[in-house]
């Protein structure tokens, strides 16, 4: 179980970050006022490797030690993200006009294309 736990949170977080970066990058000109600075793509990056690894964790435990539905289960921990990253965008980004709709629409487009990869579409 280690070793896949392990691998999970790398490739989850690697993914996220790829995704995540390349959304801020390509479709972020929807959400910013434009000027996309370094420091919050820094942001993206940081409040990623905060978040991702707190959902892909919990939802493991949850998956081991539960009887839960897991599709329940990942709507808390989505929505988690989504409200944790928005409030981060919105205290430090600079150049974030819709934060909301930024985290919202980042975190909807890295869980589709990991469903995607994953084959379950």
């Amino acid at each position: 179980m280690h070793s896949a736990l392990i691998f999970s949170l790398v490739m989850s977080l690697v993914l996220t970050l790829v995704l995540e970066v390349g959304f801020f990058l390509f479709a972020g000109r929807l959400f910013t006022t434009g000027k996309r600075s370094k420091k919050d793509l820094l942001l993206v990056i940081m409040v990623n490797v905060l978040t991702n690894p707190v959902v892909v964790l919990s939802y493991w435990l949850s998956f081991y030690y539960t009887n839960w539905n897991l599709t329940l289960v990942k709507i808390p921990l989505e929505a988690f993200a989504v409200l944790v990253e928005w409030w981060y965008y919105r205290k430090y980004g600079e150049g974030f006009r819709r934060p909301f709709f930024f985290s919202l629409s980042a975190n909807a487009f890295s869980f589709f294309t990991g469903l995607l990869i994953q084959g379950v579409f």
